[in-house]
């Protein structure tokens, strides 16, 4: 499982970073969005679409924007825009491996944008296939470690399905297979414990050490991709220095 650990500390970081970009409400928006069209509007028959509107919920998201943007998934919100979920690879400063979740309605504006990023902070976009072996889809749930005993908490979703629990942070960071993740999730949330994030995630399977202006410039990569309007998450193989976390400002 080397490699993620980090998970819990890089997105409190990315939800402090989205939340000053005020980027966070449109990115999860689409995601109802795109769940809807895909899985129809009862999120009791679509996980995706359940966890999608989890997120908009632990984001504070005003209700109207999640009924919002499910008129929209549904084809009756005045919008007919067609959204297409994208993963694109590629490799950055160092040899360091990236992965990026996106939705976009024009993928050939998308793909040139993202390409050029990767070339102004050193690091260059690759074909599909290049780096994704180097990454595992896992569901990832984020609970305080505040509220519950470790070892009674680790009973609970070790039966049912997580595969392993790990103290990050001020978090308890459960992982399992993505198709146990609202299985996992649902058990928790039986329990009246707050869950603070879940999610399907592309987790490294080890990380690279950077150093110097080629750590300095894969942030900046990693950020300006986070920042793209098309972009959901991004993934890579960077060990991320304990300054990158206490840096919250």
């Amino acid at each position: 499982m080397a490699g993620h650990s980090h998970w819990a500390g890089i997105k409190h970081k990315k939800s402090i970073a989205d939340a000053k970009r005020g980027k966070v409400f449109s990115k999860i928006s689409r995601m109802i969005t795109i769940a809807v069209k895909k899985g129809g509007s009862d999120p009791n028959m679509n996980p995706k679409l359940e966890l999608a509107i989890s997120k908009a919920r632990m984001a504070n998201m005003p209700k109207d924007n999640i009924e919002r943007a499910i008129q929209k998934g549904i084809g009756t919100g005045g919008d007919n825009i067609e959204l297409q979920e994208c993963l694109f690879e590629g490799y950055g400063p160092n040899g360091i491996a990236i992965m990026i979740d996106a939705l976009t309605d024009n993928k050939n504006r998308t793909v040139p944008e993202l390409r050029k990023l990767f070339e102004k902070f050193g690091g260059n976009m690759g074909e599909t296939g290049c780096v994704s072996w180097m990454f595992e889809k896992k569901g990832i749930i984020l609970v305080n470690n505040n509220v519950c005993v470790e070892d009674e908490f680790m009973m609970l979703v070790l039966d049912a399905g997580a595969e392993d629990l790990q103290t990050v942070r001020e978090y308890y960071q459960v992982l399992c297979a993505q198709t146990d993740l609202d299985a996992v999730k649902k058990a928790i949330e039986t329990q009246n414990i707050t869950i603070e994030n879940a999610e399907t995630s592309w987790l490294a399977n080890n990380t690279i050490e950077v150093e110097g202006e080629a750590y300095r410039k894969a942030l900046q990569l990693i950020e300006a991709l986070e920042d793209h309007d098309d972009v959901n998450s991004v993934y890579s193989t960077l060990n991320f220095a304990q300054e990158f976390f206490e840096a919250e400002k």
